[in-house]
């Protein structure tokens, strides 16, 4: 990593749709939409986790940059993981003799080249010494590079009634404190899409998350597009009434050049 470079640490929680879990059913969370919910009461970031006791329930991660930290549960309850970066794999476990009061570093690396990985991190039961089988999931940290050392860097912040954001389609809007800047556009329209054209090494799309939300693709300039799920990840019997309303991150591009860029998102029937 350049440590002279102009770095951000990025953290991306387990309700974020740029994780891609294989089977959203694998895995049970707390109702963020709950009356109950008290996130400052829990370590985890925004009081939400992801955990499974399902073997080989898996979750991936694409991103860009030369760290990443994964943070989880840790105690008697928990067992083994497989974690893979691109053609790398290893095996840790989480158990360990009493709960760790804080959210536990599962896996740190912060060597890897600037360029863009495939991290796969599986559930693998109860191995060896392990006495429990169950893996938590609570967050995970990237580290990008906005500029080159001695660079200013600052934030452009775009809310969704902003007139540089073009809509097409039908679209509908949602006010509540929960979201920034106090509202939300949405829709349920096929193909209803919004875009926005903008220049800057860096670009974060934030949305909230209900299970009755589906597929989204992205087109960043001339790229391949890129398939996302809005749904909650609840499951069970938190049903479609199980939301985080509290922004969560829908799309992050990185490592960009000085041109003028393109972000374009459209919905999806599944």
């Amino acid at each position: 990593m350049d440590s002279s470079a102009v770095n951000a640490n990025v953290t991306i929680d387990d309700f974020d749709s740029i994780l891609k879990y294989d089977v959203q059913a694998q895995w049970q969370t707390p109702d963020p939409s709950s009356p109950s919910f008290d996130p400052p009461s829990t370590p985890w970031v925004m009081g939400t986790y992801h955990q499974t006791s399902e073997k080989n329930a898996t979750v991936r991660l694409n991103f860009t940059g030369p760290a990443v930290y994964i943070y989880g549960g840790s105690g008697p309850s928990y067992g083994s993981y497989e974690i893979q970066i691109d053609g790398w794999s290893g095996i840790y476990s989480a158990s360990g003799s009493q709960n760790a009061s804080t959210a536990h570093l599962l896996f740190g690396s912060s060597n890897l080249t600037y360029a863009s990985h495939q991290l796969v991190l599986r559930n693998l039961g109860a191995r060896g010494n392990d006495t429990g089988g169950i893996f938590l999931l609570d967050s995970l940290q990237t580290t990008i590079q906005l500029a080159q050392a001695g660079a200013t860097v600052g934030n452009t912040t775009y809310q969704e009634d902003d007139p540089a954001l073009k809509y097409d389609g039908k679209w509908d809007s949602n006010k509540s404190p929960n979201f920034s800047g106090g509202g939300t556009s949405y829709t349920q329209a096929d193909k209803a899409s919004v875009s926005l054209s903008f220049r800057g090494s860096a670009v974060y799309v934030f949305g909230d998350k209900k299970n009755n939300h589906g597929l989204y693709s992205v087109v960043l300039d001339n790229r391949s597009a890129e398939v996302y799920n809005g749904e909650s990840g609840c499951s069970g019997a938190l049903g479609v009434t199980c939301e985080q309303m509290k922004p969560t991150l829908e799309y992050l591009a990185s490592n960009l050049d000085d041109s003028l860029h393109t972000y374009a998102s459209r919905t999806l029937r599944a």
